[in-house]
C-alpha cells in the first residue's frame, strides 16, 4: 500500500490541478500590444512622457482613496523622475516640483502657538499627502475595504518578474466588464446586476453583488454568485473598487487622447517609476557594464596563458 501513496498524491495533485478554474483564481495579467519599454532588453527605459502623464492620472483619479506615504515631492524631480530637469540638479529647487506640492494643503506636525493644527501648502521635502487621516478612516469610507497603498504596489504584484507588476494595473484597470453589465429585479423585489458568460466552455450567469464590481484579473473565486457549469467558473473575483478609468477621465496637459487603456498604461508606468526610482539610472549602466566585463575576461583570459604558458596542466 505505500507504494501506491506517491501515485494517488500525484493524481490528487493532478486532479486539483485540472479544477483549480472551477475554485476560481485570478486570470493572468497581460502587457499591453507593445509590450513595457522598461522591459526591453538588454537596458530598457521607461517612457518619461508616459510617467508624466501616469502621475496626472494618479493626482486626479487615484490619490483620492489611494495614498503613496513612501514617497515625496522632491522625488518627482530627482534624477530619473518624471519631473527632472538638469538646470536643477537639487529637486527640492524645481519650480514645477514646488508649484506641485504647494497644489497640496497638508497638516503642520507643529501646533501654533494655542496648540490648533495648522494646515499650510505642501514642500518637496513632504511625502504624498495621504487621502484619509488614519486607516480606520479609510475602512469606513469605503465600505470596509482598505484601499492598498501604491508606494510598491508594482513590486507587491510583480512576483520577481519584470514587468508583471505593471501588467496586473494595466489588466485590472482595463479588465472590468461594466460595459456587459445587465439588471434584473431580484427576489426581494430589488434590482440586481449580473454579467453572462457565453464564450464556450464558460456557460452561465454571475451576479454582482451589491457594493462589489466583477474583474477576471482580480485574485477571488466567484463561485457563490456563479449559475453555471460549476466546472466552469469564470476567472477572477470581486473588488470593492468600481471602474475608474473611462474613456476621457482626465484631461491630459499634452493633448493625449485619454482613453482607458492610455490612461491604465500610463498610470500603469507611473506606479512602475514608483516602486523603484533609481531603475533608470540602474539599467543605463547595464551596457556599459556588460561591455568592461567582456573585455575584463579577454584580458584574464590572456593573462592567464601568458602566465601559466611553460606549465603543464
Amino acid at each position: 500500500m505505500k507504494l501506491f501513496r506517491p501515485l494517488l498524491v500525484g493524481l490528487g495533485a493532478m486532479a486539483l490541478g485540472l479544477t483549480a478554474h472551477a475554485a476560481g483564481g485570478a486570470k493572468h495579467a497581460h502587457a499591453p500590444d507593445d509590450g513595457w519599454p522598461f522591459a526591453k532588453v538588454p537596458a530598457g527605459q521607461l517612457d518619461k512622457e508616459s510617467v508624466q502623464r501616469g502621475f496626472q492620472v494618479y493626482k486626479e483619479v487615484c490619490s483620492t482613496c489611494h495614498s503613496m506615504k513612501l514617497l515625496s515631492y522632491r522625488n518627482l524631480g530627482e534624477k530619473g523622475g518624471p519631473f527632472y530637469s538638469d538646470e536643477y540638479p537639487n529637486a527640492n529647487d524645481n519650480p514645477l516640483v514646488k508649484a506641485i506640492a504647494a497644489e497640496v494643503e497638508i497638516l503642520d506636525p507643529n501646533p501654533d502657538e494655542n496648540g490648533d493644527p495648522v494646515y499650510r501648502p505642501a514642500i518637496p521635502a513632504d511625502t504624498f499627502r495621504s487621502p484619509y487621516p488614519n486607516d480606520q478612516a479609510a475602512m469606513a469610507a469605503n465600505g470596509g475595504a482598505m484601499p492598498p497603498d501604491l508606494s510598491v504596489i508594482t513590486k507587491a504584484r510583480g512576483h520577481g518578474a519584470e514587468g508583471e507588476g505593471a501588467s496586473y494595473i494595466y489588466s485590472l484597470m482595463t479588465g472590468y466588464k461594466d460595459d456587459k453589465i445587465k439588471t434584473k429585479v431580484g427576489e426581494d423585489g430589488l434590482n440586481v446586476n449580473y454579467i453572462e458568460f457565453d464564450d464556450g466552455e464558460t456557460v452561465g450567469t454571475l451576479t454582482q453583488p451589491t457594493g462589489l464590481y466583477y474583474n477576471p484579473y482580480f485574485a477571488g473565486d466567484a463561485t457563490p454568485q456563479w449559475d453555471g457549469d460549476p466546472r466552469h467558473v469564470p476567472y477572477g473575483g470581486f473588488l470593492a473598487m468600481a471602474p475608474q478609468l473611462p474613456d476621457g477621465r482626465v484631461e491630459y496637459i499634452d493633448g493625449t487622447e485619454a482613453t482607458t487603456s492610455q490612461m491604465a498604461y500610463d498610470v500603469a508606468q507611473f506606479l512602475q517609476w514608483a516602486g523603484d526610482p533609481k531603475q533608470g539610472q540602474r539599467k543605463s549602466l547595464a551596457l556599459p557594464v556588460m561591455i568592461y566585463l567582456v573585455l575584463l575576461s579577454i584580458l584574464l583570459w590572456f593573462s592567464y596563458k601568458r602566465i601559466w604558458r611553460n606549465v603543464e596542466h
